[in-house]
């Protein structure tokens, strides 16, 4: 089912923030505060938008920021450089601890908190190099370990709403995988595929899992956000005016409202003038739920 079209996106799609951010990544909901969490992560803020005002405020970070998720006892804690950080409600960053850096230079990119409250991230390579990155796990007493390693993008991360399956996006790969999940111990195993995006340079980017389980992902050149149903089959299409589509999340009071971020770096200038939404935050309404953002608990 066709969202509508694809220079005009879905109906219904509207502008939240016209940004212009380099590389918008990582939506999540804050529901204390009633605000979206967003990064520019080569712009190296995190943003913070307020729908009732519809104003967009953003603190500048030492570091490329990959994600930022609230935490239990307040602040924020981010996937930021090659390592994680708290940040603090006055704006001040305090290093947990950085992940080794190899032969390859990466970065960390998009994260998730699971049920329990560990932060889930990974890492990528400056130019995606093969295999240069790991997925790492933040547990609540700040104890990190690397849980899956040949990864070349590590990207969108949810779990099915019983927590018994982690959904789970290394980009270069072109497809979403899923895995069997233990909530208790926090592992996970029998790696498969649930998806594949065989569409030449269009990447599955971040995802989400809404509150029917059925999987959102963003799609990288490909001006789409897509939902899929736990079978793996595509159940509709949103069409977007830009190609670069990086992430996505639900949030609003109801959890009703798809947040879509998107990026201009690397569009040549005609494609920028084709497309002035480029990297712009965007908010449409599927009539379907999300659920809530889960917080570190650390």
């Amino acid at each position: 089912m066709d969202g509508g079209s694809a220079d005009r996106g879905a109906a219904g799609l509207e502008v939240a923030v016209p940004a212009r951010a380099g590389l918008g990544e990582g939506p999540v909901w804050d529901s204390a505060a009633s605000r979206l969490i967003w990064v520019d992560i080569v712009g190296q803020r995190v943003h913070f938008y307020d729908p009732e005002t519809g104003e967009d405020t953003s603190v500048a970070v030492e570091e490329t920021p990959g994600v930022a998720i609230p935490r239990r006892d307040g602040g924020l804690v981010l996937a930021i450089g090659h390592g994680f950080a708290f940040l603090h409600p006055d704006g001040l960053l305090e290093w947990i601890e950085r992940v080794p850096q190899g032969e390859v230079t990466v970065r960390m990119n998009d994260g998730n908190c699971d049920s329990a409250g560990r932060f889930w991230a990974g890492t990528t390579g400056l130019a995606a190099e093969a295999n240069a990155g790991a997925l790492y796990r933040l547990d609540p007493d700040l104890t990190v370990s690397r849980v899956l390693d040949g990864v070349t993008e590590s990207n969108g991360i949810d779990w099915s709403p019983d927590d018994k399956l982690m959904y789970y996006v290394d980009s270069m790969e072109h497809r979403i995988d899923v895995f069997d999940f233990d909530l208790g111990s926090g592992s996970m195993t029998n790696r498969r595929p649930f998806a594949t995006i065989d569409e030449g340079e269009v990447l599955p980017d971040g995802l989400t899992v809404d509150a029917d389980g059925y999987v959102w992902v963003a799609l990288w050149g490909g001006a789409q956000v897509r939902r899929y149903a736990p079978d793996g089959s595509i159940e509709r299409v949103i069409a977007l005016p830009t190609q670069q589509i990086t992430s996505c999340a639900f949030g609003g009071p109801d959890f009703a409202d798809l947040y879509i971020t998107s990026a201009r770096e690397w569009l040549a200038p005609e494609v920028l003038d084709s497309e002035p939404d480029a990297g712009a935050l965007f908010r449409f309404r599927p009539g379907i739920t999300g659920r809530a953002q889960r917080t570190f608990a650390g």
